[in-house]
């Protein structure tokens, strides 16, 4: 069980703690497991690149929650993305899981990827246009390395088949079909490195630039730049 009091902390010391955790998915197709090895903050309601910036909604209103429980929004209407609320209740504070590194179950991601790059096509035009959209995204699927299969945000919830069921669930609770777990004695240790946030767009100074990115120096999964800035 991955421990809430450590979610519970300032959420910088909260991601550099889950770099390394990993992400669990028993479900009907069997078990996908990954170590999370990217990972963005979104702090407070002064944060103007967060969702809390807004006050309380029907849609965020789970990152003002307790900590250790997933936040789950969709975006551009076909992408899920998956965060770990964090800090206590009442401090609208969570972290986006950008990146995960395969290490069970790789099949199971492979073949989640396709069906989720099928139902894209379908829903984007004709029958015909579908088909052959499909048949080339499961072979740009099929090419994919391991390393890749989960890296960037949507990915991720496509690999493990995450959607807006998951909003709310309890991360912290090892009998739930999707729920975070401590790295295990003898894993790689990983060394962080700190950035700003990808794809912010418009958001204002100092939000833009705060190094709340925080990913596995080196690690091939690793979805946005690689480098320091």
């Amino acid at each position: 069980m991955y421990p809430r009091r450590l979610l519970a902390e300032d959420s910088i010391a909260a991601a550099c703690g889950l770099l390394g955790a990993r992400l669990v998915r028993s479900d009907g197709w069997g078990a996908r497991v990954g170590r999370i090895v990217e990972i963005e903050a979104y702090i407070g309601t002064d944060d103007r690149a967060s969702h809390a910036r807004f006050g309380p909604t029907r849609r965020n209103g789970v990152m003002f929650g307790p900590p250790g429980h997933a936040y789950v929004y969709l975006v551009y209407g076909m992408h899920h993305c998956l965060n770990v609320v964090t800090e206590p209740r009442g401090f609208a504070a969570a972290l986006l899981v950008r990146s995960i590194e395969p290490l069970e179950g790789g099949d199971l991601m492979r073949r989640a990827r396709e069906e989720w790059v099928v139902a894209r096509a379908a829903r984007r035009g004709s029958a015909l246009g579908s088909s052959a959209r499909a048949a080339a995204a499961r072979q740009r699927v099929a090419a994919l390395p391991l390393a890749r299969l989960a890296s960037g945000p949507g990915l991720v919830c496509a690999a493990f088949s995450i959607g807006l069921g998951e909003d709310g669930a309890d991360l912290c609770n090892p009998a739930a079909s999707l729920h975070l777990e401590p790295a295990r004695p003898g894993d790689p240790a990983l060394e962080p490195a700190f950035g700003p946030r990808v794809g912010l767009g418009a958001t204002p100074e100092p939000w833009l630039s705060k190094p709340w990115r925080v990913w596995a120096a080196g690690n091939p999964a690793v979805s946005g730049p690689r480098t320091r800035r």
